[in-house]
Parts: C-alpha cells; sequence; structure tokens
C-alpha cells in the first residue's frame, strides 16, 4: 500500500557535474528529508520531522508569511520573481518566523530587523538588500489587510549602491565580441543593442513578433507593449540566422535567440554561454545588463529624443532621463561632440 504524505517540499539543482538532484523537504523550510521517497529511511525521517514540529501560531510572523505566498499580489508575480521571493522568504521564516506580531509595535523591532540585513550584508549587500525588501513588502501588504500594527521595515535606505556609470559597451568591446563569439550569441548581442530590451525578454521573443520591418513584444516586467522599427544591421542578422539554419538543413528554433541545437535557452544556460563568450573575447567590465543602458545612450549620440528613445525600449519618460542623466550620458564623449557640432550648426557667424 503506498502512503502519500502531506506537505512534502521538493527542490531540483543541477550540480557543478551537470548532474540533476532533488532534494525532499517535510514542508516548505522544513528539514531534509533522508532516503528516497517511499523507503523505510524516508518515511521514518518524515515522521521524526513531523513530531517535532511546532504549529505555526496565528500571532507570529511566520502566519503573514504564508498568507502573503497565497494571495494575489504574490500571484501577480512574474515566476522569476515568485521564484526568488519563495527562496528568500525561507530565509525570512527562518529568522522571524517564531517572531510575535504583538511585538512588531516595539520600537526596538526595526533595529532587530536591521541588524538581521547588516548580517547578511556581510555575504552579499545586494541580496541583503533584496531580503529586506521582500520582508517590507510582505509587512505592507499585511498592513493595508489589517493583520500587523504597522511595518517597521518602511523606507530603510539601501546597503548597495551599484557603481556602473561607465560599464558601457564601447565599440571595441562590440568587435571583439563578433571576432571571438559565435554566430548565435553574435546575435544575441546585435538584438540587445537594436531593441534595448532585457535579456529573459529577448530570451522568450519569437519569430513570429517579427513582421520583417518590425518587433513587436510586451515586457514581461512591465506588461509595456513596444513595437520596434528592426534597423539594417539587426535586419541583416536575423535573415543570417534564418539563412544559417538553412544551410544547416535544421528547423528554425521558435524563439530568436536559440543555442546551437537549435533549442530554446534557459536564462541561467545563457548566462554561462554569455560568460565564456565574453572570457573568450577578452571583454570585462561589462554584462548582458549594461547592453540595455548601452542602446539608450547610442540613441542619444544618434540624435533620438528621450520621447524617441521610450519608444523603442520600453522606458517611460523619466527613466529614459534618468538613465542617461545619471549614468550615461556624461561618460560619453561623443554626446558632448554631437552637442557642439549641433550648436555649430545654428549660430551665425559675424560678419
Amino acid at each position: 500500500m503506498r502512503v502519500r504524505l502531506k506537505g512534502i517540499n521538493r527542490n531540483s539543482k543541477k550540480l557543478a557535474s551537470g548532474k540533476s538532484v532533488t532534494y525532499y523537504y517535510a514542508w516548505k523550510g522544513g528539514p531534509r528529508l533522508e532516503g528516497e521517497p517511499g523507503s523505510p529511511e524516508f518515511i521514518a525521517s518524515y515522521n521524526r520531522a513531523v513530531n517535532v514540529r511546532r504549529p505555526p501560531r496565528n500571532d507570529q510572523i511566520i502566519s503573514i508569511l504564508d498568507k502573503f505566498e497565497e494571495s494575489m499580489d504574490f500571484a501577480a508575480l512574474s515566476d522569476r520573481t515568485r521564484k526568488d521571493y519563495r527562496r528568500l522568504l525561507k530565509v525570512i521564516e527562518a529568522e522571524f518566523g517564531d517572531f510575535p506580531i504583538a511585538a512588531l509595535e516595539d520600537r526596538r523591532t526595526r533595529g532587530e530587523m536591521l541588524a538581521w540585513r547588516e548580517r547578511l550584508a556581510i555575504k552579499s549587500r545586494r541580496q541583503a538588500d533584496y531580503a529586506f525588501a521582500v520582508l517590507a513588502r510582505t509587512m505592507s501588504w499585511a498592513l493595508d489587510r489589517g493583520l500587523v500594527p504597522l511595518n517597521p521595515c518602511e523606507r530603510p535606505g539601501r546597503l548597495y549602491r551599484a557603481a556602473r556609470t561607465e560599464n558601457v559597451w564601447t565599440d571595441a568591446d562590440e568587435q571583439a565580441f563578433h571576432a571571438k563569439a559565435p554566430a548565435h550569441l553574435r546575435l544575441a548581442l546585435t538584438l540587445a543593442l537594436w531593441t534595448g530590451q532585457r535579456q529573459g525578454d529577448l530570451l522568450r521573443l519569437q519569430w513570429a513578433a517579427y513582421d520583417g520591418k518590425t518587433i513587436r513584444l510586451r515586457r514581461r516586467k512591465t506588461k509595456v507593449a513596444v513595437v520596434i522599427p528592426v534597423g539594417a544591421p539587426l535586419k541583416a542578422a536575423l535573415l543570417e540566422a534564418k539563412a544559417r539554419a538553412a544551410r544547416d538543413n535544421t528547423p528554425l528554433a521558435t524563439t530568436i535567440l536559440a543555442t546551437e541545437r537549435g533549442t530554446a535557452w534557459t536564462e541561467s544556460g545563457f548566462r554561462a554561454s554569455w560568460r565564456k563568450a565574453c572570457i573568450k573575447a577578452g571583454v570585462t567590465g561589462v554584462t548582458f545588463h549594461d547592453l540595455r543602458g548601452t542602446a539608450v545612450t547610442r540613441l542619444a549620440v544618434a540624435g533620438a529624443t528621450v520621447p524617441e528613445i521610450a519608444a523603442i525600449t520600453g522606458h517611460n519618460l523619466k527613466e529614459v532621463g534618468s538613465i542617461l542623466d545619471a549614468h550615461y550620458m556624461h561618460r560619453d564623449p561623443a554626446l558632448g561632440e554631437a552637442a557642439i557640432r549641433k550648436l555649430e550648426g545654428r549660430t551665425i557667424s559675424p560678419n
């Protein structure tokens, strides 16, 4: 007779060797179970975990975490964000799961939570900020529903400050990448530079979205729909990709960006291949994410206005201005050169 155990949580991982393994836990955030599912060892470890587990109380933060994960707000997040949130909710539960909700009103609670963030920051400031942001969002959600008396995580500031003001792909970087990278990754570079879209959106972009003149897509993060005119270099790259598939007698993948085998990318697989290609090409100090800002900068250097740039990249006007002002514009001497040439063009020479 087969016994169905309740609450089993599984987590699949890929080891450095490439082998995939699955770990089983008694429940979300619970102890890891021993043996294979269905084996006496597995059932015995499950029973031990259940016997020592204290049921969660409605007056503890763990009840808030569970309710938030079951909420419509959580369900509305993207798949990637939900995955990240679940991982961080486990971290929060380990630290504050049994914390009394009534104690949130104690002024010392905010200090305790900020101290926890600082401990996480020893390993990674960025991840510490992310974990605290998830806790703050959960508390805000609970406050709106009257489940907590206040949110002690409001406006904590940031520990991590991105210093990417000079992280723009140069022409030399682009040429080096094209000289060493395989064709399917060169297409990814050209697509990113000529559309200004995020990596995740480009990996999901299908050939059906390209009509020979424009690319139509809806950005997953903001749900903004954009129609991007396809420039000559990108059009040539897309034609070459189709021609290459015909020469190799391989079916064209559904997605524009695909692996050498013609299959759709996973995000982790693409990141690993991209990193290896950059190392081989000697491109350092820039990432795929920096291509988005590089596209904004190049459009500005070419004379595109902020509204024109926003129409292509899907940013709002304020975001485009912030990118150019705070991160890229003052670092690119070509912008200053273009401005002087424009000024010269409208200056009336004295008689």
